[in-house]
C-alpha cells in the first residue's frame, strides 16, 4: 500500500542567484562605499569617465576657460555631431566583431544625392533627406548581403565600398562641388530652438529639457539600483548613490546652462539625444542588442544558441548604412554643400571613438554611452588643440597615441581579469 507524502517541514536551501522581491525603499541601505572598489570593479568603463574629466579639466586650465565658453561649447556639438552619429553604428559593428571602413564614403554619396535634388533639381529639403536616408540603406543592405550571406569579411567588403561609394560619389556630383542648400535644409545642423518659452538672458525651453533629462536619468538609475539589489548585485552605498547623481545632473544643467545662454537648443542635438536613447535601449533591453553581444562575445556559442546569426549581422550593416546616412545629411547641411572629398576619414574617428569608449577589439564589450564620451573626448582635444594654436600635424599625433592607449588599456583589463580567476 503506497503511502502519500506531504510537504516536509526541512528548510529548503535558498537559491542565491534568484530574484527577491525588494520594495524600492530597501535598496536605500545597502551597498558600500569603498570608492576604490566601485573604479576598479570596472576600470575599463570608470577609466574612460575619469580620462574624459581630466581632458575638460586640462584644456579649460590651458585655454583660460575659453573652451568652456557658451560659444564654444555649442561649436563642439554643432562640430562633431556627425562623428558621433557615426559612433553609434560602429560601435554596434565593433560589438559584433566586425569593423566598417566605408562610413566616410557613404556619408559623402549621400550627401551628394541630397544636394543633387535640393540644389540642382529643386526638390524641397525633405526629399533630399529622405532620398539620403534611402541611398544609406541600400548601401547597407548591400555590405550585410556580402558579409552574412556570402561569406567575406567585413574589413573586406567595406574596404571595397570606401572605393566604390567614393567612386560613386564623384560620379554623382560630376567631381564638382554643389553648394548652397536651401535655409530649410541648412537648419538641420546649423539651426536652434530659441525663446520658445522665453527667458531673461538665456533659453528657458533649453534648460526644462535638461531637467526633465535629468528627472529622467535619476529615475532610470534607481530603477537599475533596485534590480541589482534584488539579483544580489553589488551596488555603492546611497549617499554614494545620491552623490553620483547630483555630480552628473550639476554637470548636465552647467551644460544646458551654456547651451541656453549662447543660442539656444541646437536641432541637431535634439537628433543625436533621440538617437543615443533609441539605441541605448535597442543594444540593452532588446532581443537584437544582445544576440549582437553574444555574437561578439563567443560566435559558436551564439549559433549553437539558436541565435540567427546571418540576419542580425546582415541587419546590422543596414542600421550602420541608415546612421551614416543620417551623418551624411547632417555633415552636408552643416557644411552647406556636398564635396567629392567629404567624409574623409570619419570613419577612423568612428572607430577611434568607439575604441576609445571601451569597446573592445575582439567584440562583445562596448556600449552606445561610452562610444559617445569617447567621442567627445576626441572633439574636446581636438577642439582644445585648435584653440591653442597646435598644428594639424602635432593633433593626428596626439590623437594617435591616445587610441593606441585605449586599446592598450582594454588588452591590460583582460589579462587583470585573467590573472585574478
Amino acid at each position: 500500500m503506497t503511502r502519500s507524502v506531504g510537504p516536509t517541514s526541512e528548510p529548503q536551501a535558498e537559491d542565491a542567484t534568484a530574484p527577491k522581491d525588494v520594495a524600492p525603499a530597501a535598496a536605500l541601505g545597502v551597498g558600500t562605499s569603498d570608492i576604490r572598489t566601485l573604479l576598479t570593479r570596472n576600470l575599463r568603463t570608470s577609466g574612460i569617465y575619469i580620462a574624459f574629466v581630466v581632458v575638460v579639466a586640462l584644456f579649460a586650465i590651458l585655454t583660460g576657460g575659453t573652451s568652456l565658453s557658451p560659444g564654444n561649447i555649442t561649436n563642439i556639438v554643432l562640430q562633431y555631431a556627425y562623428i558621433l552619429i557615426l559612433a553609434i553604428g560602429m560601435v554596434i559593428v565593433i560589438i559584433a566583431g566586425h569593423i566598417d571602413l566605408s562610413v566616410g564614403s557613404v556619408v559623402a554619396v549621400t550627401g551628394a544625392t541630397s544636394a543633387v535634388l535640393v540644389i540642382r533639381h529643386d526638390q524641397p529639403w525633405w526629399v533630399g533627406v529622405l532620398a539620403a536616408l534611402g541611398v544609406g540603406l541600400l548601401i547597407g543592405a548591400w555590405h550585410g548581403f556580402w558579409v552574412a550571406f556570402v561569406g567575406i569579411p567585413a574589413f573586406i567588403v567595406t574596404l571595397a565600398g570606401m572605393l566604390l561609394f567614393r567612386g560613386l560619389t564623384l560620379q554623382v556630383l560630376s567631381n564638382v562641388s554643389l553648394s548652397p542648400f536651401t535655409p530649410e535644409y541648412g537648419k538641420i545642423a546649423s539651426g536652434f530652438s530659441n525663446g520658445l518659452l522665453g527667458g531673461n538672458g538665456f533659453d528657458a525651453f533649453t534648460i526644462l529639457i535638461f531637467v526633465v533629462a535629468v528627472v529622467a536619468y535619476a529615475y532610470s538609475q534607481f530603477r537599475t539600483r533596485v534590480a541589482r539589489v534584488r539579483y544580489n548585485q553589488p551596488v555603492p552605498s546611497f549617499p554614494l548613490f545620491v552623490a553620483q547623481i547630483v555630480v552628473v545632473a550639476a554637470v548636465v544643467m552647467a551644460f544646458a546652462y551654456q547651451l541656453a545662454t549662447a543660442r539656444g537648443l541646437p536641432y541637431v542635438l535634439v537628433i543625436l539625444a533621440v538617437l543615443i536613447m533609441v539605441y541605448g535601449v535597442v543594444t540593452k533591453r532588446t532581443v537584437f542588442g544582445r544576440q549582437v553581444y553574444a555574437i561578439g562575445g563567443n560566435l559558436a556559442a551564439a549559433t549553437l544558441s539558436g541565435v540567427k546569426v546571418k540576419a542580425v549581422n546582415f541587419w546590422i550593416f543596414v542600421n550602420m548604412g541608415f546612421l551614416a546616412a543620417v551623418a551624411g545629411v547632417v555633415f552636408s547641411s552643416r557644411s552647406n554643400g556636398a564635396q567629392p572629398g567629404a567624409g574623409n576619414s570619419f570613419e577612423l574617428d568612428a572607430i577611434a571613438a568607439a575604441f576609445i569608449g571601451g569597446a573592445a577589439v575582439t567584440g562583445g564589450v562596448g556600449t552606445v554611452v561610452g562610444a559617445m564620451v569617447g567621442g567627445l573626448l576626441v572633439g574636446v582635444m581636438s577642439n582644445g588643440m585648435q584653440l591653442m594654436g597646435i598644428d594639424q600635424s602635432i593633433q593626428s599625433m596626439v590623437k594617435g597615441l591616445v587610441l593606441l592607449l585605449a586599446v592598450a588599456f582594454d588588452v591590460y583589463n583582460k589579462r587583470r581579469a585573467g590573472s585574478s580567476r
